[in-house]
């Protein structure tokens, strides 16, 4: 019984991490994550010296302050502080991004958009925030899988016959991304939720009006919603329930539909009245790897 055990268990494991599956889900999040590395590292442009020059206000020397970084936290920028160094890296790393977007090189493109995402944040330790973490563990798990074979420049110029493209799509390596992504997407939500629960006004249904009621981030004024603190408790106890829950029943096909349903409120709502549209989007950017290849082929056949 114990062997029999033993044996389900590792072929479920073996199942869950290396059955070969299609990359068209890979390679849409590619395309999305691709524009959003290109906006956000493209808006450094208007102040690229203020933040990244020798005398701007991220000094060379300032992240000795940080020293739970470490030396292991390097940066192209540390190599030098001339005005060509920065300004010419920079507009690599733009090209970088657009090329990775458009799925030219992907193999490559792919790694490359990873390293310069974790160079600028090391370099820019102190202007960042979940955005740039999110930006980075994506982008290194789409490198992983085969993100390039469908919608690219890439699949343009292959030579291979369409079915040939669609056996060559099938990997493991695709798997392993989506795995790493979804597993590594659950581990932010589950922590968000228990960091939550450590505060006193997510359990007694204040902490939603706290940000309703920022003038700092607010850009939709639903301040109104003051004369319905019901409604404000109830949004407060089923976001950080929601959260919490989020690893457990995002797996079953019964509740993804639905924890997919309420991500896309959740963040659209977030990114729309606080200001935070990007990082919004690319959380709903994130929850786009628990959507199946498979659920993609059929409606696009029904679209037929």
């Amino acid at each position: 019984m114990i062997r029999d055990y033993l044996s389900e268990t590792s072929y479920q494991w073996n199942r869950f991490w290396f059955l070969p599956r299609s990359a068209e889900v890979l390679s849409i999040m590619r395309i999305l994550v691709g524009s959003m590395l290109l906006y956000t590292h493209l808006v450094w442009t208007l102040e690229l010296n203020t933040f990244f020059g020798p005398d701007g206000v991220l000094p060379v020397d300032y992240r000795s302050s940080y020293p739970e970084i470490g030396s292991y936290a390097w940066s192209h920028f540390d190599w030098s502080t001339s005005t060509l160094w920065i300004w010419g890296s920079h507009f690599l790393a733009l090209t970088v991004f657009a090329l990775f977007m458009f799925g030219a090189f992907t193999r490559v493109t792919s790694v490359l958009a990873f390293l310069f995402v974790v160079s600028y944040g090391n370099r820019a330790t102190g202007a960042l925030f979940g955005l740039d973490q999110i930006n980075a563990f994506l982008t290194l798990y789409l490198a992983i899988g085969n993100c390039g074979q469908f919608y690219s420049i890439d699949a343009r110029l292959r030579s291979s016959t369409p079915t040939q493209q669609g056996r060559a799509a099938v990997s493991a390596l695709n798997t392993i991304a989506t795995r790493l992504i979804q597993v590594h997407l659950c581990i932010v939500y589950l922590f968000a939720g228990l960091g939550k629960l450590q505060g006193t006004t997510w359990w007694n249904g204040e902490a939603v009006w706290g940000t309703l009621a920022s003038y700092e981030y607010q850009t939709i004024d639903l301040t109104w919603m003051s004369e319905a603190m019901w409604l404000v408790n109830l949004l407060t106890l089923l976001t950080v329930a929601w959260e919490v829950s989020y690893a457990f029943l995002i797996w079953p096909r019964l509740t993804r539909p639905v924890f997919l349903a309420i991500a896309a409120i959740v963040h659209l709502t977030i990114g729309l009245s606080m200001g935070m549209l990007t990082f919004g989007l690319i959380m709903l950017y994130a929850n786009a790897a628990f959507i199946e290849p498979s659920w993609l082929r059929r409606n696009k056949q029904d679209a037929l």
